[in-house]
């Protein structure tokens, strides 16, 4: 990628977040954020949190966007445990592709592809079953609406 594109999408000019006004996928709008999912996800349960406005980095959050954020992610992470129960909940916060801030939850499972090493999200192989997805939709937007 060219620097005047890194620069744009950091900027927020470009980012495609910004210029379509909302993630794509979107679960729940919760304080700070936006909760995506998809049944495309690598796997089951996986979710993503989207700052709602443009910001690259998490020390240009100010101490209470801040405080916003880990409140929607801990409120998440708390219901995503419920619903999948899953053996782990991995975080993750990158940024190197879309810089707009997010955060991946990964629910990790016993014998799930990646049990034996880091999440590969290019290998997508549909996780849900006839009507899974929307299932677990409709029990995560359930459970975030009890909170």
């Amino acid at each position: 990628m060219e620097q005047h594109e890194w620069k744009a999408l950091c900027s927020g000019a470009a980012c495609p977040i910004c210029l379509s006004g909302k993630p794509f996928g979107i679960v729940a709008e919760l304080s700070a954020t936006y909760l995506t999912s998809s049944p495309d996800s690598p796997m089951r349960g996986y979710c993503c949190l989207v700052l709602k406005r443009h910001a690259v980095e998490l020390y240009e959050l100010s101490a209470d966007e801040a405080c916003a954020l880990m409140r929607d992610l801990h409120r998440v992470a708390a219901a995503l445990q419920e619903i999948t129960r899953a053996v782990k909940l991995n975080y993750e916060i990158h940024g190197n592709t879309i810089p707009h801030l997010h955060v991946h939850l990964f629910p990790r499972y016993k014998g799930n592809p990646f049990a034996e090493g880091p999440i590969n999200p290019l290998i997508r192989e549909s996780p849900y079953g006839e009507g899974e997805f929307e299932s677990f939709r409709r029990t995560l937007q359930a459970r975030l609406s009890e909170d």
